[in-house]
């Protein structure tokens, strides 16, 4: 299992970027990818994730209306598109990977960072003011 971001980087406010999480070595559809962020002194952060089952996304309220996220499944490949950045959103992002809740799971459960079982290295994000 393997999953590889890429696309981090120097930034201005209001600016975009787009982060990619490659995902090897597991059946792609059966997993929720998720989106995390950890900035220094502070608790790792979901932010947004996909759910290859039923296409289904989730973001969290910091991010909503400026991110967005997609899935190219032939490429076993979700990416994170940032737009209207801000200097709170510096940080090292992750990608992760956790089983499809069987039912009717939501952000509520999806963003808690402990029910991911693989994690990417992270790319960090630094956006300047």
């Amino acid at each position: 299992v393997q999953l590889v971001e890429s696309g981090g980087g120097l930034v201005q406010a209001g600016g975009s970027l787009i982060l990619s999480c490659k995902a090897s070595g597991f059946s792609f559809n059966d997993y929720v990818i998720g989106w995390f962020r950890q900035a220094p002194g502070k608790d790792r952060e979901g932010v947004s994730c996909f759910v290859s089952k039923d296409g289904s996304t989730y973001f969290s309220d910091s991010v909503k209306g400026r991110f967005t996220i997609s899935s190219d499944n032939a490429k076993n490949t979700v990416s994170l598109q940032m737009n209207r950045l801000k200097p709170e959103d510096t940080a090292v992002y992750y990608c992760a990977r956790t089983p499809t809740l069987p039912g009717s799971a939501n952000w509520h459960y999806y963003q808690i960072p402990k029910i991911y079982d693989s994690w990417g290295q992270g790319t960090q994000v630094t956006v300047s003011s």
